[in-house]
């Protein structure tokens, strides 16, 4: 599926330039161009593609502060500078657009919609959100932002690609470390699924392509990707079991939102050495997801691939009946909440203190 990034803010840059550096590393070819837009001069720098400095009339180059009404206000007035980088890159080749985004952020929370909605208005092939949510320890402003752009971005959106960083992150990790091994987590998944209809090695048996990806997020709203890996055996009727177990670890414990198994639509791509997937596996794995999901379209292929293991990749499209979203906005809700009560905790103690007699102003 040739696309083209568009990184949004700082963690939307860092994790475009993580994917860009797989698709190279691999030699898929897959990602056909790379743009990063911000705020904030100093998170451009160092990313080894075209960067684009918006809102430098507002905020000088400094950001947006994490307001991610600024940051939605800034994009709606310099898009057209960010629609000139991309002159050129939408070639006829191009079968989709990824709008890569952290959601707490105030330029990429604020910027993503923005930008999705304008691209879409101009381009007819799919525009993806590819959207990353904040852990429960990045903060309450995070979570309130995350919580806003969530909803705009997902309607705006062909269809939204939900990260949890709670999903990915281990204990003792400092906040940078966790976030540049999800990164890396997130490049190895949307690469794999990006590049699973290109002919690298070998030829399908059942040929997966972008039209699959296409029809399993053709119904919109909120989607999720698993993964899991194992040790692959030389021969194909060996590794029957193992498909069978690395489907089950992709849905049930190595999705990018966890707890999100009710799915409208469902998409299943083995990887491996050709010789060693077994259709047989990959059927009866196939089988299992439409079970699991209670989704009547699910699709299965393989991908063959150079290597020593086998991965599973599960795509699930319309997810939005998901335990871990609805506590995900709940927990919005409460921060949202929270704010609105300290500013007026806040804005009470001003009126005290104007309206105390026993102090003597300045002069």
């Amino acid at each position: 599926m040739k696309s083209v990034l568009i990184g949004v803010g700082q963690a939307g840059g860092k994790l475009t330039r993580e994917l860009v550096a797989y698709d190279e590393r691999m030699g898929f070819g897959s990602i056909r161009g790379a743009v990063a837009v911000n705020t904030a001069k100093t998170d451009l720098q160092g990313l080894p593609f075209e960067t684009v400095l918006i809102g430098q009339d507002r905020v000088k180059g400094h950001g947006v502060g994490g307001d991610n009404e600024l940051g939605a206000e800034v994009m709606q007035s310099d898009n057209r500078e960010v629609l000139s980088a991309l002159d050129g890159r939408i070639t006829a080749g191009v079968e989709s657009i990824f709008v890569v985004a952290g959601l707490g952020g105030g330029t990429g929370s604020g910027g993503a919609p923005v930008l999705t909605k304008e691209l879409k208005r101009i381009y007819d092939v799919p525009v993806y959100g590819l959207g990353i949510l904040p852990g429960r320890d990045e903060g309450s402003m995070y979570q309130v932002n995350a919580g806003r752009s969530l909803k705009t971005f997902a309607r705006e959106a062909d269809a939204l690609l939900l990260v949890d960083n709670d999903a990915f992150r281990s204990a003792g990790e400092s906040i940078t470390e966790g976030f540049d091994a999800i990164n890396e987590e997130i490049a190895q998944r949307v690469g794999l699924l990006l590049a699973s209809g290109e002919a690298v090695e070998g030829v399908a048996e059942s040929v997966v392509d972008s039209s699959e990806i296409i029809n399993t997020l053709r119904s919109g709203g909120i989607a999720a990707l698993g993964y899991a890996s194992a040790e692959a055996a030389p021969d194909a009727e060996e590794n029957i079991n193992a498909v069978m177990s690395t489907t089950r670890r992709a849905l049930l414990t190595g999705s990018s939102l966890p707890d999100a198994t009710d799915a409208d639509a469902a998409l299943l791509i083995v990887a491996g050495e050709q010789d060693a997937i077994p259709r047989k596996g990959v059927e009866r794995a196939r089988r299992w997801v439409e079970e699991e999901t209670a989704s009547l379209q699910v699709r299965g292929g393989d991908f063959p691939l150079s290597s020593g293991r086998l991965a599973t990749l599960v795509l699930l499209g319309g997810v939005e009946r998901s335990e871990r979203l609805e506590a995900f906005m709940q927990r919005a809700k409460d921060a949202q909440e929270e704010s609105d009560a300290a500013a007026e905790a806040e804005a009470e103690d001003a009126a005290d203190m104007w309206a105390n007699d026993d102090l003597d102003d300045l002069l």
